[in-house]
Parts: structure tokens; C-alpha cells; sequence
């Protein structure tokens, strides 16, 4: 799944680590996040959505055809 998320932080001049902190995960979860190693929870896609006051759709960009694979 992509998403914004390092283009949000960079327009923003938000650090990783000022991220992972404001969302309560590691800065290896916004790493891994960024560059589409890991997939969002519901919870924490919430949460950063709420960081950036956006909605999860605006953030997350789901591909059906990914994930039907």
C-alpha cells in the first residue's frame, strides 16, 4: 500500500522521529512505513491521519489489484 506520509513529513518539516513520537511508534515504523516495507494498522493510519489532519483516504493510497495478490 502507498501513501504520503515522507512527502506530508517533508512539506511539514517534520522529523521521523517527531513523528514516531506524536503516533507512539518507533522511527523504524515511519522508515518502514515511507518506504512500503510495513502496512498501517487501522489504528495507527488513524492516528497519523490525525497528526497531518487528513483523512486516511488522502494519506493511504489502496490498490485493490496489490491486494488481491
Amino acid at each position: 500500500m502507498q501513501n504520503k506520509i515522507q512527502e506530508l513529513r517533508k512539506s511539514r518539516k517534520v522529523t521521523q522521529n517527531e513523528l514516531a513520537e506524536a503516533v507512539n511508534v518507533t522511527r523504524q515504523t515511519i522508515i518502514s512505513l515511507e518506504s512500503g516495507k510495513y502496512k498501517a494498522s487501522l489504528i495507527l493510519a488513524h492516528k497519523i491521519a490525525q497528526y497531518f489532519n487528513m483523512s486516511i483516504e488522502e494519506i493511504f493510497i489502496f490498490n485493490e489489484e496489490e491486494e488481491n495478490l
